[in-house]
């Protein structure tokens, strides 16, 4: 399948990319360089939530 990552419907917010439909853990971001989260499937939103944590935690650690 071929998805329109810039068309505006799947932009909530037009921040948030949130498209049932697309199977990419890590889509292209509408806008400059890089991949953002595709926040419809859930696969993506526990590896947000993973990175997320592990930057914490790093953080945490290296503070103490």
């Amino acid at each position: 399948m071929n998805f329109s990552d810039k068309n505006p419907s799947f932009w909530k917010f037009g921040l948030f990319y949130y498209n049932k439909e697309d199977k990419r853990i890590f889509p292209p971001k509408r806008y400059g360089l890089g991949w953002t989260v595709n926040f419809a499937d859930p696969h993506s939103v526990i590896m947000f939530s993973i990175i997320v944590a592990a930057m914490f935690l790093i953080g945490y650690f290296l503070k103490h």
